[in-house]
């Protein structure tokens, strides 16, 4: 049977900080240490993405370039679906043979819709851009991506291309945590291919320009998705993600970003709650051991990010499947810990056994049978009694 126990840890922790009001349709922030989710507004909606989409693209050329299928000085042709896209572009022409890093660098500062073809058609299964938006779509499912549907490989208008805020902040993350190498193409603020677009040539990311940590990611903007923004910044030790869609103008864009990095950072800040040398939370019975209960231990450490201000203790709910039977080895995962916070997305820890139990003798397992029957009858003759 499910054994559940709420109890109030012996640990100050501060209340929730007051909620953000965000200006976005939509918005997803994360705090990248803890995985902590500080904002969720609209964030599992599918939307059109625009731009913000070419990040899916990117990963799929990181990838390709991990594994040899690409180099960073390969050469790649310019089809004329590639060079005919309009919008933002690096105004290249089907003379043109261009290297991975100067389309990379396109996509990133630049956004052009053409360097992110020719990157997707190089990569294609059949050679085709609609062969890759497939690829990609199903890649976004194995991410855990479930809200990602890709028509183009650069979130061109197109019906049912989508993704969600949530999908694109696990993008993003997975760029920052598995890419550190090409991670940092996304902090560069300027890149003038061949003199053809001194116009075109600053990234569009508003906090760049700002003394606040910002080093990525991507801006889009259409008519349809508005303005929208997946940003990355580090303060200290912290890192902060997040994803805002649906602004009205770029002034918009630029000054909501902003406010959520501070507020991300000023607000919250990290508290070590339990080391995986702690005592033990929780004492659980045991069915058929040398000892009646086993300790719970957290696996790992427990690392909260909480608001700073006010004064409330963390709660943990622990939840097992007990009694436990018999043998049991130390590092068993055995139960489950809930830690819940006013106002903080929960947050799961897994509790493992702190020693072995063996599996008790022939005379103890007749002495713990004796009792559990002897209880049974005490218990049913109470009832009759009553």
């Amino acid at each position: 049977m499910l054994r559940p126990l709420l109890a109030a840890l012996l640990i100050s922790a501060p209340a929730w900080a007051q909620e953000f009001a965000t200006e976005a349709g939509s918005a997803f922030v994360v705090d990248h240490n803890t995985g902590q989710v500080l904002l969720s507004k609209n964030a599992q909606v599918p939307l059109p993405p625009a731009s913000m989409s070419k990040l899916m693209t990117l990963n799929m050329v990181f990838e390709a370039l991990e594994d040899g299928r690409l180099t960073l000085d390969t050469e790649l042709p310019v089809s004329e679906e590639a060079a005919a896209y309009g919008g933002s572009t690096m105004f290249l022409d089907t003379r043109d043979r261009v290297r991975v890093e100067d389309l990379i660098r396109g996509v990133v500062v630049l956004s052009g819709n053409d360097a992110t073809a020719v990157l997707a058609e190089a990569i294609s299964p059949d050679g085709t851009e609609d062969g890759f938006a497939q690829m990609m779509t199903d890649r976004a499912r194995e991410l855990g991506m479930m809200n990602s549907v890709f028509r183009n490989s650069n979130g061109w208008p197109a019906p049912g291309h989508v993704m969600s805020m949530e999908d694109l902040a696990i993008l993003a993350e997975r760029l920052v945590t598995e890419f550190p190498q090409y991670y940092p193409y996304f902090a560069e603020r300027e890149y003038d291919f061949d003199g053809r677009s001194p116009s075109n040539r600053f990234n569009r990311n508003p906090l760049l320009r700002l003394d606040i940590g910002a080093d990525g990611l991507k801006t889009g903007h259409t008519q349809e998705a508005g303005y929208g923004l997946v940003g990355s910044a580090v303060q200290g030790d912290r890192r902060v993600t997040f994803v805002i869609s649906g602004l009205e103008t770029e002034a918009a864009r630029a000054a909501e970003s902003e406010r959520i990095v501070n507020w991300a950072f000023r607000q919250f800040a990290e508290s070590r709650l339990l080391d995986d040398t702690s005592d033990p939370v929780f004492d659980a019975e045991v069915f058929m051991g040398e000892s009646p209960t086993v300790a719970l231990v957290p696996a790992d450490g427990v690392t909260l990010l909480l608001p700073v201000t006010g004064r409330e203790a963390v709660q943990g709910e622990i939840v097992y499947d007990g009694p436990l039977e018999a043998p049991i080895a130390a590092g068993d995962q055995l139960a489950t810990m809930t830690l819940t916070h006013p106002g903080v997305a929960d947050h799961e820890v897994a509790l493992v056994a702190a020693t072995d139990v063996g599996r008790a003798g022939p005379l103890r397992r007749v002495q713990i049978a004796g009792g559990r029957v002897m209880g049974e009858v005490l218990g049913s003759a109470l009832e009759r009694f009553e």
